[in-house]
């Protein structure tokens, strides 16, 4: 009988996942990953830790496995919180889900389990692992779920190979209304509980208030640009190579404050992102208005109405060279190579055709199409099918 570790967070995913386990006769053992102290941060009374524990214990217990809390909390501060508030700072919208399961749940929380004896780990992700053999050898591959509605593979997007060997994923194959109804059956205190929408694992926290607890409010203007703006009509210079057009468009367009008219006041340019249209407190336009551009040094913020705004709008992005990441080691692009591929550049958007482009000076990515608000700091990952075969940081 081989050991499974289940991360079991207290939702209804990770318990189908446990008994889904336990069912294919594992030895299945329940641990619950505790990665927050801070009380003064999750909003409102509730403690979220305490009643996902609770409900990650009574699962346990009606599945009969043994279960224990560890407490994650100071590598969570190390390696993701401080990693946020760094980010942040330098003007750019990190993913804390992404790197929870590469630093977190696949890493720490990983090499917990192995030293636990477990042959592997599981989490209640919705997605696929595959395998297939590459000159010889077991190459594993990170696909799809089977839930096109809930396919989570794109915060999975950083693992490697290592880390995919030891993972399974039980729950890949069914849909969200599957995985309820088995809970419904099997009468488990998670049937009907609501999917958490928090930071990965610290719960509810609204992110303003977060970041103010290490980044100082900050007052500084909000600017309208109209859509007549002059940069948007400049002329294409004319390029000696692929490689220069290439970093021409992966270029965000640097706005100053005579390119629009001043329309607010922010409390700090480090609390916003682009494509954010929420929060800036600005009435009185036909449309609403969208954060085009951040620009920390001067500490403004540059707009748009409406979501068709050009300002929002770019075809190309780069990836520096030392965070390109590739799952399947045997695809990654030499030099002066190019892959078509399906790309995203959040979760849940849609797979969008694009082409990649490797050079020494970093990884491009040019969408068939222009997308919407490619923000500095998230992760953009490409797809070959339903296989998410890598991935890498907006730069």
């Amino acid at each position: 009988m081989k050991r499974v570790v289940v991360g079991l967070s207290g939702g209804v995913d990770s318990s189908i996942a446990a008994y889904l386990l336990k069912e294919q006769g594992y030895d299945v053992i329940g641990l619950f990953m505790k990665n927050w102290h801070d009380e003064s941060v999750t909003i409102s009374s509730e403690c979220p830790w305490l009643e996902d524990s609770n409900d990650a214990l009574l699962v346990a217990e009606k599945l009969g496995i043994p279960f224990q809390t560890i407490d994650l909390s100071e590598q969570y501060k190390e390696k993701i919180v401080d990693y946020m508030f760094n980010e942040y700072e330098k003007g750019r919208t990190p993913n804390p889900d992404v790197l929870c399961n590469r630093e977190i749940k696949f890493d720490v929380f990983m090499k917990i389990a192995l030293s636990l004896g477990a042959d592997y780990v599981a989490t209640g992700h919705y997605c696929r692992k595959g395998e297939i053999e590459v000159d010889g050898k077991p190459v594993y591959q990170l696909l799809a779920g089977k839930d096109g509605n809930k396919d989570q593979s794109y915060f999975l997007c950083q693992l490697a190979q290592e880390q995919l060997a030891k993972a399974l994923f039980p729950i890949g194959a069914l849909t969200k209304p599957e995985v309820r109804e088995i809970a419904t059956r099997m009468e488990l205190v998670t049937a009907e509980k609501k999917d958490s929408q928090g930071l990965c694992f610290i719960g509810k926290v609204r992110l303003p208030e977060f970041l103010q607890q290490q980044l100082q409010p900050k007052e500084g203007f909000i600017y309208e640009i109209p859509a007549s703006c002059e940069k948007y009509q400049q002329k294409l210079p004319t390029f000696n190579s692929k490689e220069e057009a290439l970093q021409f468009e992966a270029t965000p367009i640097q706005y100053t404050p005579a390119d629009g008219k001043k329309v607010g006041t922010h409390q700090g340019a480090h609390y916003y992102t682009i494509g954010q249209r929420k929060g800036l407190n600005v009435g009185g336009t036909k449309e609403p208005l969208f954060i085009i551009a951040t620009d920390i040094a001067t500490n403004a913020i540059y707009t748009g109405q409406g979501h068709l705004h050009l300002g929002l709008y770019r075809r190309t992005l780069r990836v520096q060279p030392s965070e390109v990441h590739w799952i399947r080691q045997d695809l990654r692009l030499e030099n002066g190579q190019t892959l078509e591929v399906r790309a995203r550049i959040r979760y849940r958007q849609e797979l969008q055709k694009a082409t990649l482009y490797q050079f020494e000076s970093g990884l491009y990515v040019q969408f068939d199409e222009p997308q919407s608000a490619i923000t500095e700091g998230q992760f953009v990952a490409w797809n070959i099918g339903e296989e998410l075969v890598g991935s890498g940081v907006i730069s």
